[in-house]
């Protein structure tokens, strides 16, 4: 298994190398930054040169949308090609262990109120949580973000949109921030960092809109005190290391199908 993550990782990356030794898998990471892509060569020549040392799987994760898909159109039959995140598109595996998370500590998606809250429009994350939200029957799935952040046609997802943090959390069994993703921003989308953690930031006391017993997750990296409050992060109601956790256990299910397939 070849690890190709052209942007930056810890969680993802970490946790895909683990699932793959704990599979028996000799996992190669490719340090892109030293790698011949770094002097021009293109990414299916790198990919072609990587099947040539023999590869089963490549797991990418890229700042293009659709470059994995590109790379499993290109790769041979026996070749397979798991997405770590492209672009804003999609996080499958991501959305999978969110969706892991919930099952083990709410059991049944079909009550469930979940607030996916922050920067939506740069998150990949999010539109891969709210299709698999709505697939399972999660009962309302709500997006909460200032209107810069927030894709003006997310309501024909099947989603409610709210612009105010107090009534979009309001009564929520699940509530999922979002990090602010500056690397993908074009223009001022927000007067500060500050501004934005005083009407979107997640605290203990907003987190009392939810129901008592709701569950705080994040999909990483935390930037505590812009969008949630480092007492919230440390508090009983946070699950954000059990994602972690559990997406060890997800990514080893992946690769054991997507392997399982080729035997």
């Amino acid at each position: 298994m070849f690890n190709l993550f052209f942007e930056n990782s810890t969680r993802t990356r970490t946790t895909f190398e683990i699932a793959a030794k704990r599979l028996s898998a000799d996992v190669f990471n490719l340090d892109i930054a030293r790698s011949s892509a770094s002097k021009g060569e293109t990414l299916l020549d790198t990919i072609d040169n990587l099947s040539a040392m023999a590869a089963d799987i490549f797991v990418v994760r890229h700042s293009e949308s659709g470059a994995p898909y590109l790379i499993a159109q290109h790769v041979a039959p026996h070749v397979h090609v798991v997405n770590a995140g492209d672009g804003r598109h999609a996080h499958p595996t991501q959305g999978l262990l969110d969706m892991y998370t919930i099952r083990h500590y709410k059991k049944d998606f079909s009550n469930l109120r979940v607030a996916i809250v922050g920067d939506v429009l740069h998150s990949r994350v999010a539109r891969s949580d709210i299709h698999a939200l709505t697939t399972l029957g999660a009962a309302e799935v709500r997006v909460v973000g200032p209107r810069t952040l927030v894709p003006a046609d997310l309501a024909s997802m099947g989603v409610r949109v709210f612009h105010n943090l107090e009534e979009g959390i309001k009564d929520c069994d699940v509530i999922i921030m979002l990090r602010l993703q500056n690397e993908r921003m074009s223009g001022a989308l927000l007067p500060s960092s500050q501004e934005y953690f005083k009407s979107f930031g997640l605290t203990e006391k907003r987190l009392e809109l939810a129901k008592p017993d709701a569950i705080v997750m994040h999909p990483g990296p935390i930037n505590r005190g812009v969008e949630i409050d480092s007492a919230v992060v440390d508090g009983p109601q946070a699950v954000i290391l059990s994602q972690v956790t559990f997406g060890i256990a997800v990514r080893m299910a992946v690769m054991s199908i997507v392997a399982g397939n080729e035997a």
